[in-house]
């Protein structure tokens, strides 16, 4: 649902430092456009000229590495700045975003957001808090996963599924085994067999994309530890 920008509950996460004039400046130049599940939000090489945020649905962030690698950088829920990665330090993405859920992303003109910034120094500062706090998670998650052996690495990510995006131990998958294989750097037949050896632990139940987390301390621990 398209709503008003002076009633949107984003508004607090970045814009309650800007005046009247400066946010009408933004309302005008600001859309909401919803996108389909598999729909290609923006490719890599394509020009920056919006700046964009999630306001409901899921992405993934990802680079192509040859014909038909990909590698997920990042998966990104509402409150997420997916913009925010090369707006400022690019002409162009350096990466594509596609939306693995039902979708709908609020777009703002960059032009508008350049003269806010040069305008009010306390709107710059929150945008670069911002930019900070997601390079910081981003880098955060690629250590984290990087140090653990595959087991570890996956019970890390199906925690952030549980913990951090849906909040429920029961929740369908929105990536593929493939997905999950690029988002922590695993070949494909070591995602199903390691999901098949938990759920003969008993630490899942899967039915197709359907996950529910059955021993939820023991997952932590292989994440943890593993």
């Amino acid at each position: 649902m398209n709503t008003l920008c002076e009633f949107c509950i984003y508004r607090s996460f970045l814009f309650d430092n800007l005046d009247k004039k400066e946010f009408a400046l933004l309302t005008l130049s600001r859309k909401e456009v919803d996108f389909k599940k598999g729909d290609i939000i923006c490719r890599e090489g394509e020009k920056i000229d919006q700046f964009l945020y999630l306001k409901e649905g899921l992405l993934k962030v990802y680079k192509t590495l040859g014909e038909r690698k990909e590698q997920i950088i990042a998966v990104t829920k509402p409150m997420d700045f997916i913009g925010l990665l090369s707006v400022f330090s690019n002409t162009t993405y350096n990466f594509s975003i596609a939306a693995l859920e039902d979708s709908s992303i609020c777009t703002i003109d960059l032009s508008a957001i350049k003269k806010l910034i040069k305008g009010n120094a306390a709107f710059a500062l929150t945008l670069l808090e911002k930019m900070s706090y997601m390079n910081d998670q981003l880098l955060q998650s690629r250590l984290t996963i990087n140090l653990k052996n595959l087991r570890g690495r996956t019970a890390f990510i199906l925690l952030l599924f549980a913990n951090d995006i849906y909040k429920t131990v029961k929740f369908e998958l929105p990536v593929s085994r493939k997905e999950i294989a690029e988002l922590i750097d695993m070949r494909t037949e070591n995602v199903i067999r390691i999901l098949s050896e938990f759920r003969n632990d008993g630490i899942l139940r899967i039915e197709g994309k359907n996950i529910e987390i059955l021993d939820m301390p023991r997952l932590k621990q292989i994440s943890d530890f593993g």
